[in-house]
């Protein structure tokens, strides 16, 4: 597991060893484990915003993914 994202508007954690990518919106408190092809996809996209930094992407890349954000946040 390693936490490769988090910000005010979002959490990201990697799991590699089951290709795996947990994104959690936390300004609606909503999350999604994608897996496989979903989450090559959004690690390639998530490097993609890395490079250049700009928070309105950012913004349109967590609403690209936000149909999926389903499961409720629940903290520990």
């Amino acid at each position: 597991m390693n936490v490769v994202f988090n910000n005010p508007m979002a959490y990201v954690v990697d799991y590699p060893g089951i290709d795996a990518v947990e994104l959690i919106d936390k300004r609606c408190g909503r999350g999604v484990l994608m897996r496989d092809d979903t989450a090559r996809r959004f690690r390639r996209e998530l490097e993609d915003w890395s490079h250049a930094q700009d928070p309105e992407a950012f913004e349109v890349l967590l609403e690209h993914y936000g149909a999926l954000l389903t499961q409720p946040a629940v903290y520990h």
